[in-house]
């Protein structure tokens, strides 16, 4: 099941996909300048979980272009990213090279990372916007995060809230409630890639579509307790269109062993 999906996504996510970031960050450069004039903003939700990230060892999985990792990498932090797509990387490079920061980049599917054991472990292990819903098995993911976490390395993820994903459409006159929606639902389900909408339409019909997996509160706590990564803090944000519902939330896990302090 999950390679079935893994090879679908690949394929999806290297096709267009440095053309959609053009169209909606603009140039390399010009992204390189808005990432160094103010760093900290793209990190506002993690900073005051991460500490000083000068000197940190931080690993951004599925880091796509870098836009989190960059800016980190701005900020003195040695920074490492896995992602699957080609033309993420391409993308993310350039605007490290215009932004004058290094960032080691590893094109690969990040449960074969084919140098794993030559990183050792991090510090931070970071995950962040649309990730967990490409993996079919969660266990195999949180897996990975462990192993690469130091002994109190800490795990930061941040990603749409369940609700949200399997319960609200956006109308274009508003959030409401999705007709038929199911929040227990565990099928493999295609969908658009997420950079449609920056692709200009007479030129959507080339693109590949997404296999999606969405998973419960339920489904991804239990998968990141089984790896014996202690919950530390789980915030959920309101939705920016309607606060009655929620968004996004972001969920802090230790690597715990020794008390480590939940504000650095």
């Amino acid at each position: 099941m999950q390679e079935k999906q893994t090879e679908a996504n690949k394929l999806a996510w290297n096709t267009k996909a440095y053309d959609a970031w053009m169209n909606h960050f603009g140039t390399p450069i010009e992204q390189a300048e808005k990432l160094r004039k103010d760093p900290k903003y793209p990190l506002r939700r993690w900073l005051k979980y991460m500490g000083e990230p000068k000197g940190a060892r931080i690993i951004n999985l599925l880091g796509s272009t870098g836009s989190k990792a960059i800016p980190l990498a701005i900020l003195g932090a040695e920074v490492t990213i896995v992602d699957i797509s080609e033309e993420n990387m391409r993308y993310a490079m350039e605007v490290s090279k215009a932004a004058r920061v290094k960032v080691k980049y590893i094109n690969a599917d990040v449960l074969n990372i084919p140098i794993e054991e030559q990183l050792g472990n991090f510090d931070i292990v970071l995950m962040e916007f649309g990730i967990l819903h490409y993996f079919s098995d969660l266990k195999l993911i949180f897996t990975v995060v462990a192993r690469i976490l130091k002994p109190n390395g800490r795990f930061i993820l941040t990603d749409f809230h369940p609700f949200a994903h399997k319960l609200l459409s956006d109308t274009g006159n508003g959030i409401v409630l999705r007709e038929n929606g199911d929040y227990f639902d565990t099928e493999l389900r295609e969908d658009d890639i997420a950079y449609t909408s920056f692709i200009p339409e007479h030129n959507r019909s080339e693109l590949h579509k997404v296999l999606l997996r969405k998973w419960t509160f339920g489904e991804m706590l239990t998968a990141i307790a089984e790896q014996g990564l202690y919950l530390r803090i789980l915030e959920e944000e309101p939705h920016p269109q309607n606060n009655k519902f929620p968004a996004y939330y972001t969920l802090v896990a230790d690597k715990i062993e020794a008390n480590t302090p939940l504000f650095p």
